[in-house]
């Protein structure tokens, strides 16, 4: 099992607000289930670990430019032979 997340930014939550709010939700989460849940560990690993080494200031650069424009932004973070991917894709809003 690979964990795969979405991340959507808007203008008011850049990138990282976003990160920090998915990780601290799904820590929550994991805490009230008080069950190992390998899928929800997977997650919380993959989030930390984005937070720990992205370049948020270029993403933000990245992603804004896009948002003034009225588009979606959306980053898939995943793993591909054991390296931390981000992919950014854009859609008309």
């Amino acid at each position: 099992m690979t964990a795969r997340i979405e991340l959507i930014p808007t203008l008011s939550r850049c990138i990282e607000t976003v990160a920090k709010r998915e990780y601290w939700k799904n820590v929550d989460e994991s805490l009230r289930n008080r069950k190992a849940n390998r899928k929800l560990e997977e997650r919380i690993g993959l989030l930390r670990s984005f937070l720990e080494s992205a370049d948020f200031g270029t993403l933000r650069r990245r992603s804004e430019k896009h948002l003034v424009d009225g588009k979606r932004v959306k980053f898939t973070l995943s793993i591909k032979d054991g390296k931390q991917r981000c992919e950014m894709t854009v859609e008309k809003a």
